[in-house]
């Protein structure tokens, strides 16, 4: 974008809309935070719509990138959608404001803001499932197999988890915007180590499972 003013509105909105949702956010907030008058958000930017939109049209960009470079590299095996799991995983660890974004929306936020699912959300996963369509036992919905990476990695990454073992963390608090080290770190390989046996089980045919 040539606009510095404009990619400044976008991206302060980015993190307040990522933090407080559209609803939960005021142009008068967006202005403040990025330190312009009313006037200029709304020259340089239009409504809360439109900054909305081109907010959510930035996040879909960012994903889009990250994971249709994974597509480039995508073999039709296993492997290969393990690979794609991990682009995705690792994708939503770097951009938690992306994921927070949706999280919104799941929730009902921006309700009068319609039909960005069906331009972001829906060819990315017509996309991948397509990729994966063929290599998946007969028993096994492919859209539902995309959307189960996407409801873990997000139910993870958003909620944390609990650990039952003796002597092992307590639990594992979602990460905030910041590399995960250390402990965390830990914990976020022990999920891709679970994400990838549970692909492994899926992709696996029936009778070889019986077997």
């Amino acid at each position: 974008m040539d606009d510095p003013q404009a990619e400044r509105l976008i991206e302060t909105a980015t993190r307040i809309f990522a933090e407080l949702g559209f609803d939960g956010t005021s142009t008068q907030l967006i202005a403040d935070s990025a330190g312009v008058g009313m006037d200029v958000l709304r020259e340089s930017a239009g409504t809360k719509a439109d900054l909305y939109r081109a907010v959510m049209r930035r996040a879909d960009a960012a994903e889009q990138e990250a994971m249709r470079a994974a597509m480039d590299g995508f073999t039709p095996s296993r492997q290969g959608v393990v690979a794609l799991a991990d682009a995705y995983l690792d994708f939503q660890i770097a951009r938690p404001d992306v994921m927070a974004l949706w999280l919104h929306r799941w929730m009902g936020d921006a309700a009068d803001v319609p039909g960005l699912e069906d331009l972001y959300t829906r060819p990315l996963s017509i996309l991948v499932a397509g990729a994966i369509r063929d290599l998946v036992p007969g028993d096994v919905d492919p859209d539902h197999l995309v959307w189960t990476v996407v409801w873990c990695v997000y139910g993870f990454l958003s909620g944390g988890i609990v650990y039952s073992g003796p002597g092992e963390p307590w639990a594992f608090r979602p990460i905030r915007g910041q590399t995960p080290e250390g402990q965390e770190r830990a914990s976020v390989e022990r999920f891709r180590a679970h994400l990838h046996t549970l692909l492994d089980h899926l992709l696996t045919p029936l009778d070889d499972r019986r077997g």
